[in-house]
This record gives structure tokens, sequence and C-alpha cells, in this order.
């Protein structure tokens, strides 16, 4: 049997999916709770409320944690990856493995999982993530600094607040104030 948890975040209502000891589905903050029922209901009819087991649970208070800014790595959750087309588990894999507060771009996931060029793939791959924020698709970029697209409920404005969250460097570009000294920098 499918079961979810709804939960609020810093920044929304989020849900977490499991079967059988596997996380099979999570979603990104949406506004409401109205809101995020209604997109579960969709990716899965069949779920039913359930007080989490012990490893949901911890998967759940990883992601409230993370989306209040605390640096979390929540690559270690057990994802159920079987159902998942295999150039999107190497895209994931790679996701996966970016650190709270950093970024790739498309193109550099796709070179890494040995597919130069299929950086736009990469995005659609990323675009079908079952698993978001547990991994991170958030943290991967276009080009040249630029967002992306994404589809979680607020688009690239939720996108860029979790970065943000993350304190992450969305540019390779100097920001304003790297150059002065370390003590005169702001906090």
């Amino acid at each position: 049997m499918q079961h979810f948890r709804l939960f609020d975040t810093a920044i929304g209502t989020c849900v977490l999916v499991w079967q059988a000891g596997r996380i099979i589905g999570a979603q990104l903050p949406e506004r409401d709770e109205e809101v995020a029922r209604q997109r579960l209901s969709r990716r899965f009819p069949q779920a039913s409320d359930a007080s989490p087991p012990d490893f949901a649970q911890a998967a759940i208070a990883d992601i409230i944690a993370l989306l209040t800014g605390e640096p979390r790595d929540l690559s270690h959750l057990p994802i159920d990856l079987a159902s998942v087309p295999e150039f999107n588990r190497r895209v994931y894999e790679v996701a996966l493995a970016i650190p709270p507060g950093e970024t790739l771009t498309y193109g550099e996931v796709a070179a890494r999982i040995g597919e130069p060029g299929a950086a736009r793939a990469v995005g659609v791959a990323l675009g079908q993530n079952p698993f978001a924020p547990i991994v991170p698709c958030h943290r991967v970029l276009a080009a040249g600094g630029k967002t992306g697209g994404f589809s979680a409920d607020g688009g690239v404005e939720t996108k860029l607040r979790m970065l943000t969250i993350e304190k992450a460097r969305t540019s390779p570009l100097p920001g304003l104030f790297d150059a002065l000294p370390l003590v005169a920098r702001p906090r």
C-alpha cells in the first residue's frame, strides 16, 4: 500500500509518499494544503494518509530542516528508483551529489553522466523528478547563471527561494561583496 503525509515547511506544504520501506514520491512546497492534496491525488490516487514510519519521519524532519536553512544532505534517504527511466536515474544520481549551497548547470550534469550535449534532456529529466526536494533539482541551473525552468508551485521564484535559503551561489561571477576583506563582509 502507498501512504503519504503532508507537512508544513518554512515555504509551504510538502508531501512525502512511501511504500514498503522506500520513498516513492515527494512534492515541493505548495502554497497551501489544498493545492498539495490536488497534486498528490493526481500523482498517487491510491495513497492513503498515514502516520509515517521512522524512515519517513526522519525524511520529513530533514526536508523541514533543509527548507529552514540548515544544510542537509538528503542523498541517504531510501528513494525507490526502480520505475525511473535509466537516463533520469543517472541524472538524479548526479543531482543527489550536489551539496546544499552548491549548483551545477544542465550542461555540467550532462557531461558528468557521459552525455555532453544532452543539457535539454537533463532539464526534461529534472522536470520529471518524482523526489523533489530529496533529489535537489533546484540546484541545477541553465548556462550563464540563468535559472532555467522549475515545475513546482511558484515556478522559478520557488527555485530561487530555495537556493536563497541554502545560500547558494547561482553564478560563477564574483558577488558584490567578494572583494572585501573577510572582516568587512556582511553576514
